[in-house]
């Protein structure tokens, strides 16, 4: 069984899109996940499943529609994956807090970060299936828009790490 980590989009963010992790841990289950745990409210869930990751995406994107009565985006990582986003993060020598992996079901396009919009002191590096942004003075003021990123979601490195690290446990 292969261990994955699925990231909702859009969930429990600013009163929108509510959706109680018990219930997501539930749709889990019903869908033949095993070892099912969430984490924090933002729509993380780490798990086993023998499906591919494709799969485990329509899966849980049928699910949610069906709670929702609306699609909800969903990106996967296996453990491995997960781990290595972790490890590849080019700031490391900041506040985890601070840098955010935007995770994307692509990869980005190469000039992705030419085209965005409202910099101010923020850095971005592209990752493998992820864009790293690095707010050096927080995220609450920022401006910055990355139209690559925007089917994407975000967490940042201390949540990424706990992902990782439980999704390693499984």
């Amino acid at each position: 069984m292969t261990a994955y980590i699925a990231l909702l989009r859009a969930v429990n963010v600013g009163g929108t899109g509510k959706l109680p992790m018990t219930e997501l841990k539930t749709m889990c289950e019903a869908a033949g996940f095993t070892k099912v745990k969430t984490y924090i409210a933002s729509g993380n869930v780490v798990f086993q499943s023998k499906l591919s990751e494709a799969k485990v995406k329509a899966t849980l994107e049928a699910a949610l529609a069906k709670y929702a009565g609306k699609h909800v985006d969903v990106l996967v990582r296996t453990a491995a994956e997960i781990a290595a986003v972790l490890a590849a993060n080019p700031f490391k020598d900041t506040p985890p807090n601070r840098t955010m992996a935007i995770f994307l079901d692509n990869a980005p396009p190469a000039n992705a970060l030419e085209f965005a919009t409202g910099q101010k002191n923020e850095e971005m590096r592209l990752g493998v299936r992820e864009i790293y942004v690095l707010y050096d003075e927080g995220m609450a003021d920022s401006k910055l828009r990355i139209p690559a990123a925007k089917t994407g979601t975000a967490r940042n490195m201390n949540t990424v790490a706990k992902l990782a690290e439980m999704a390693g446990n499984l």
